[in-house]
């Protein structure tokens, strides 16, 4: 009952947030350069202290996602590092030296999930992106994610996902593509006004043979191609009450149907994921703002087991088959999480701006199993899991100033947590509930010396619980080492706390030529990091892996020197690692998934005879699977070198026909990722875009 008025709630209070848009060179959109996600309300760049980048949609629109994952756009910036598992799978990788889980993720302000949304929500739909880099303000909370990698703290950043919203011409795009694996691709997209009723709404379809994925003997031993279906739908509308900007009303609603399998023939799956926004927004009098934002996020994940297995045969030198490919199990996680966020933003003193709020989101998280009881005679039957409810609430205040050429920002929240926890592992736990309240704080300061030189600073704290599947995994601890694929539980984990400091610097050394540098440094005591366990590449576990430090360097330079020619690169250095632990295989030993050297280069070119053309390589030094001096489980290195090439035609009645070929990892490098993943090499896809 609690669960349905919850659901209820999400239901009836509607909203979203963001910035103008309009329409400029043909494309759906014009951003203005202003960000939201500093301070809740647009500010222009320069009176944040911490670093923002802005992503346009154009600019992501030039980038090549060969597994359809938003992870891929954010891993051209410095700091951010992704491995996509596959297109079937979530994202992989690290930022600011630390797993995703160190990234607070939203849509329009209110939290999304690392791993399920970044591969499930449409680029199609988002005006633009504001990467935050270093920590977060108090503005914002860690999300009670608790499937796939757990909780999910702001510490290392925030990346903010922001909708369309003023519609300013009625445009409709389509695009169909085919591409490698016999890939068929189409997406639909349309805008519209109606007075003060402003629209968008798309789909995505997408079908694929696919192709294996897997390391050789990986756990993973496809005996046929991986195929799946994509599906995609979306639409949001804003009403401005009484045309007005600042007064507004809106709600976003998202779906996404993935089915496929993995290979062989009792290896399916079926997942269903659905997100909602709702953002009100007003004037409620001169200098006060108020804002309520309010979420629903509903994951299922559905999958099958077989009796498959594979054993390493000290005799022979290699791997025996054992078992067969008969249906074993069906699994499911279902996990419903209701975010809220309800804030008042008061300009004073000039452009002195104080900031309140309180948050909210409960979120239920479920495990099953349907095995079959064949040995007893029995029929198919339901196994529970683990069952459990977690709570979050917190209270936030900040104060940003101007003071002369100086921004200062400093903000306090509380945190209060709590989890009830019904089974774990399919029994009543002995301690079936836990609460934690936690203070936190951040500050930060820019010094804006010209128009062209700023330095900035900021530090902040954070504190994450274990999340449930942590805490109960998936798979009984009794199953370590064997051929059981899934996540090992661990009752014993302990909270951690973080402190993160950066300092940088943004210089314009003139016109089109941009150069940035930001240094940071994340203390966190009991660090909480998921492992590969040694003894079965395809079982997971988290640990508590002591005191962590990490250090690390971001430069980037950005360049047009011509109105034909935009450039950039940029280069991450990072050392993160175990610095006081009483177990010696782990104290010193490096931090997992966390490459030391990542180089991002790219650029874009505009031909003549509306040819465009683009082209981004990467380059990531070697990286650790377990965090362990004997037993590190080392991925090397690796290049990837994309390419996107497209021709415009165009006509005077605003039609618009688009034809592009994306080439993917052009080295065919099939580079090894965590648990036994790999990327499959070289492929392309091709397409026509048309707009009118």
């Amino acid at each position: 009952m609690k669960k349905l008025l919850h659901v209820l709630m999400a239901l009836v209070l509607t909203g979203s947030a963001s910035s103008a848009y309009g329409q400029e060179d043909g494309r759906l959109y014009e951003m203005e350069e202003v960000t939201i996600t500093g301070s809740k309300v647009p500010k222009t760049p320069g009176n944040v202290t911490q670093k923002i980048e802005i992503i346009s949609a154009a600019e992501f629109d030039d980038l090549v996602l060969a597994n359809g994952n938003l992870a891929e756009i954010l891993s051209y910036s410095p700091g951010n590092f992704a491995n996509v598992l596959s297109r079937n799978d979530a994202n992989w990788g690290s930022s600011g030296g630390l797993a995703h889980t160190y990234k607070g993720y939203m849509l329009d302000g209110l939290p999304i999930d690392a791993f399920v949304d970044l591969q499930s929500l449409d680029p199609w739909a988002f005006e633009r992106i504001e990467d935050q880099r270093g920590s977060a303000s108090v503005l914002y909370p860690t999300y009670l994610a608790m499937d796939f990698a757990g909780n999910q703290s702001p510490l290392a950043g925030t990346a903010n996902f922001i909708l369309r919203e003023r519609i300013v011409e009625q445009r409709t795009r389509v695009s169909t593509s085919f591409g490698s694996y016999n890939t068929l691709g189409g997406r639909l997209y349309h805008q519209q006004a109606a007075g003060n009723f402003h629209w968008f709404a798309g789909a995505h379809y997408e079908d694929s043979d696919y192709t294996d994925y897997g390391t050789e003997d990986s756990w993973l031993n496809m005996i046929d191609k991986p195929g799946y279906e994509k599906t995609k739908l979306y639409a949001r509308g804003t009403y401005f009450v009484d045309g007005a900007v600042d007064h507004r009303i809106a709600f976003y609603a998202h779906r996404t149907w993935h089915v496929g399998d993995a290979g062989r023939p009792n290896r399916g799956f079926d997942h269903e994921y659905t997100t909602l926004n709702a953002h009100y927004v007003r004037p409620i009098q001169k200098g006060l703002i108020g804002q309520l934002r309010l979420g629903y996020r509903d994951y299922v994940r559905t999958w099958e087991d077989d009796t498959y297995n594979r054993d390493w045969d000290d005799a022979v030198e290699t791997y025996v088959e054992t078992g067969s490919l008969a249906w074993e199990k069906d699994n499911g996680v279902l996990q419903t999480i209701l975010p809220v966020d309800m804030s008042l933003s008061y300009q004073h003193s000039g452009d002195d701006l104080l900031t309140v709020g309180v948050d909210y989101q409960v979120a239920w998280y479920e495990t099953y199993g349907e095995a079959a009881q064949l040995l007893l005679g029995n029929d198919a039957r339901a196994l529970r899991g683990n069952d459990a409810r977690a709570m979050h609430m917190g209270l936030y205040v900040q104060e940003e100033q101007l003071w002369n050429d100086f921004v200062f920002r400093v903000g306090g929240r509380i945190n209060q947590i709590q989890h009830d926890i019904d089974l774990l592992q399919g029994a009543a736990p002995g301690d079936d509930s836990e609460s934690w309240t936690k203070l936190l704080g951040s500050a930060g300061v820019r010094y804006n010396q010209s128009s062209r030189l700023s330095l900035f600073s900021n530090v902040g704290t954070s504190f994450k619980a274990p999340s449930l599947k942590s805490v109960g995994g998936t798979i009984p601890i009794s199953e370590k080492g064997s051929d059981v694929s899934g996540h090992l539980p661990n009752p014993d984990l302990n909270p951690e706390s973080g402190l993160s400091f950066d300092v940088g610097a943004s210089y314009a050394v003139m016109e089109g030529l941009t150069f940035g540098m930001r240094g940071f440094l994340i203390s966190i005591d009991d660090q909480i990091a998921q492992i590969v366990v040694p003894e079965a590449a395809s079982q997971s576990q988290d640990i508590n892996a002591g005191k962590t430090l990490t250090t690390g360097l971001e430069v980037e330079v950005r360049h047009s020197p011509a109105g034909w020619l935009q450039w950039y690169a940029n280069y991450t250095f990072t050392q993160a690692e175990v610095n006081d632990d009483p177990n010696p295989d782990k104290d010193g030993a490096d931090m997992n998934f966390v490459p030391q050297n990542v180089v991002n280069l790219g650029a874009h070119f505009a031909l003549p005879g509306d040819l465009t053309a683009s082209a981004n390589v990467q380059l990531l030094s070697s990286m650790k699977q377990n965090i362990s001096n004997a037993n590190p489980g080392e991925l090397d290195g690796y290049e990837l070198v994309t390419a996107r090439i497209e021709k415009r035609f165009a006509d005077r009645d605003g039609r618009e026909i688009r034809a592009y070929l994306e080439p993917y990892n052009l080295l065919n490098n099939d580079f090894e990722m965590a648990w036994g993943f790999k990327d499959p090499g070289f492929s392309a896809t091709g397409g026509l875009m048309v707009s009118f």
